[in-house]
């Protein structure tokens, strides 16, 4: 019989999207699900004058257990952020991306300048979202998150985006930011909620609505406004 193949080693937790040494970083954080796929759009903008990379979730390949803790996550990938070319200038996240992203750019901040930091509708605390089925919430982050994921990888998939509710579900964010930061708020009946919340962890939080829901943002209609938002931030 021959003999089998042994399995391809899984890629790094810190994957480079555009390789810019000299030129300001941005990282683009998972959000829950732990794959990049719907960042695309944003890579590419970011990548005509930032050198860019994208954190994975561990969870997602054979042998790989996900965290289910969002302080395990934070602690886990601010080791990594050493591993670019220079210290990150800008973290951007969608859902709980975004909250990654901020407690990674309060880490940052108590040992040096603080990044800036983009949150696409991210909750300081995950009751702010509603309370959704959980099967439900899975099915969307596989739909918006792991579209194109291979059959024999879906149970990973999967298993990740459990994990990543189950840590949503726990967390409350309490640590405050003192860099730039911009929150765009879908369009829902949490918004105020969510909008005094983070305004309450952040003295320069700007704040840009989006008039789509929570896993429509990178749908056609709405990615040029969040584009805008983006530009506008980055510019201003």
């Amino acid at each position: 019989m021959p003999a089998q193949l042994a399995p391809a080693p899984a890629p790094p937790l810190l994957l480079p999207l555009s390789q810019r040494a000299q030129a300001p970083q941005a990282v683009l954080v998972h959000p829950g699900g732990g794959g990049l796929s719907p960042y695309t759009p944003l890579a590419l903008r970011l990548a005509r004058d930032h050198g860019v990379s994208g954190i994975r979730a561990g969870g997602l390949f054979a042998g790989e257990i996900p965290d289910d803790d969002i302080a395990t996550m934070a602690e886990r990938y601010l080791p990594l952020l050493a591993g670019l070319p220079r210290r990150p200038d800008l973290l951007v996240g969608w859902s709980m991306g975004g909250v990654l992203a901020w407690e990674l750019g309060a880490r940052l901040s108590a040992t040096g300048p603080a990044p800036a930091v983009v949150m696409i509708d991210s909750f300081t605390r995950r009751d702010e979202f509603g309370t959704a089925h959980r099967g439900a919430v899975v099915e969307r982050i596989m739909r918006s998150v792991h579209a194109r994921v291979a059959p024999r990888d879906r149970r990973w998939a999967e298993a990740t985006a459990h994990a990543h509710i189950t840590a949503s579900g726990r967390h409350r964010v309490t640590s405050s930011h003192p860099g730039p930061a911009l929150l765009m708020a879908c369009a829902s009946p949490h918004r105020r909620t969510q909008v005094e919340n983070w305004t309450r962890l952040s003295g320069r939080l700007r704040v840009r609505e989006l008039a789509c829901g929570h896993f429509d943002v990178f749908d056609r209609k709405a990615l040029p406004t969040v584009i805008r938002h983006l530009d506008e931030f980055l510019n201003g």
